[in-house]
């Protein structure tokens, strides 16, 4: 065989061999075409398939009346406070009480020096006696008058005895002494009047008790000089009194919590000298105002205290109890999801779920009251969280309010 000859069989055995692969590549590629071809149409089958709804706890919306005790603190004040501050200015002579003194309203608690009013009483004194002694002449100088005047009359009945002018004169004598007797009269009187103001002047340098209390403050001694409260803004009172068995316990109550106050009504509280002590007040006086600044209004209560335990001043802690006119809605406080822009719960309805913006009130035996588009037996969500977005489909897992 020669050289050319050969050639020719390598030459076509080498085209065999590629013939060869490129019918393998060929069927390969066919085969795999085929198989992305069904992987497709059974992914398109899975997709055209609705997902399996999701699996929700969920409770009923309930309908209670609102009954609970919360904390709020509050301020013990006396009933009646007074400073007493003298009604005249002068120096203390004698001052019989002193700081936690109890004492009857009525009561002598200081006396005060001042010569100037007591040389005014004097002075009046003297108006009067000298009024008095011008009236009893006066009257008299009338009585003569008036008598010869009636003699003059009978006199005057025989003529030629008394002439006109005399009768005359001694008419127009008695009329003037008659007036002059009202002027003295008046002028007794005014003195008279005087009198009693110097005296009352005199009186208030005696200071007493203006209602049953306790000295709790005293700021001068026998020897000081004390006036009138508005003579000096920086002058203090002489004492201080307040009326301690019978104190106000003032509260401010938040605006949400205002409904329901009835006067009459006992509140129970409690302050820190008595632990595990529990007193009671009774709702006497509300403000029927709102505070713009706090949002809360100002309620007093009566509080007696015969034994003088609680003290004005104290801090305690009031069991404000908190009560609704009507029923309202609750649902159970892991219900209530809250984001950046509202509070919600997740109503379940039809298979599917709704977040319903709501506005949340007190809790209540693990249950938070709820306000908005909600009604007593709506299912809502258990757990309300932002995974069950609006339409989602749920299947719904009643259970107790506990998650039983």
């Amino acid at each position: 065989m020669n050289t050319a000859c050969v050639t020719r069989a390598r030459y076509f055995s080498g085209n065999k061999t590629r013939a060869l692969l490129i019918v393998t590549t060929l069927s390969i590629g066919v085969a795999v075409c085929g198989c992305n071809s069904g992987s497709s149409k059974a992914a398109a089958a899975a997709a055209a398939q609705p997902p399996a709804p999701t699996v929700v706890d969920c409770v009923q919306v309930v309908s209670r009346r609102l009954n609970i005790t919360i904390p709020l603190p509050g301020e013990l004040q006396p009933y009646e406070e007074v400073r007493v501050f003298p009604k005249v200015s002068g120096f203390v002579k004698w001052i019989g009480v002193d700081r936690g003194s109890t004492v009857k309203q009525g009561q002598l608690l200081a006396v005060l020096i001042a010569p100037e009013i007591v040389a005014q009483k004097s002075e009046a004194e003297a108006k009067v006696l000298s009024a008095e002694n011008q009236r009893i002449a006066a009257e008299a100088k009338l009585a003569a008058d008036e008598s010869s005047w009636e003699r003059l009359k009978q006199a005057a009945n025989t003529p030629g005895v008394i002439s006109d002018e005399e009768l005359e004169v001694a008419e127009k004598a008695a009329t003037a002494d008659r007036a002059r007797v009202v002027a003295l009269r008046n002028t007794a009187d005014a003195a008279r009047a005087n009198l009693r103001s110097a005296a009352e002047m005199e009186s208030y340098l005696r200071i007493t008790a203006p209602f049953d209390g306790v000295v709790t403050k005293r700021n001068v001694h026998p020897g000081a000089l004390v006036g009138p409260g508005g003579s000096s803004p920086t002058q203090p009172s002489m004492m201080r009194i307040e009326q301690v068995a019978h104190l106000r316990l003032v509260v401010a109550v938040p605006e949400a919590y205002v409904a329901g106050i009835q006067k009459g009504q006992t509140i129970d509280f409690t302050v820190p000298a008595f632990p595990g002590r529990t007193f009671h007040g009774t709702v006497a006086r509300l403000a029927d105002s709102i505070d713009v600044s706090t949002r809360t209004m100002p309620v007093e209560m009566d509080v007696w205290n015969p034994s003088l335990e609680l003290h004005s001043g104290m801090f305690p802690s009031i069991l404000w109890p908190v009560r609704r006119t009507s029923s309202t809605l609750f649902v159970p406080q892991s219900a209530v999801g809250r984001n950046m822009e509202q509070n919600y719960v997740v109503l379940i309805r039809d298979g599917k779920a709704e977040p319903i913006s709501v506005k949340t009130g007190a809790v209540m035996d693990g249950m938070t009251e709820v306000f908005g588009s909600l009604e007593e037996g709506n299912d809502v969500a258990l757990h309300a969280t932002d995974e069950l977005r609006s339409g989602t489909a749920v299947s719904a897992h009643m259970v107790n309010a506990d998650g039983h």
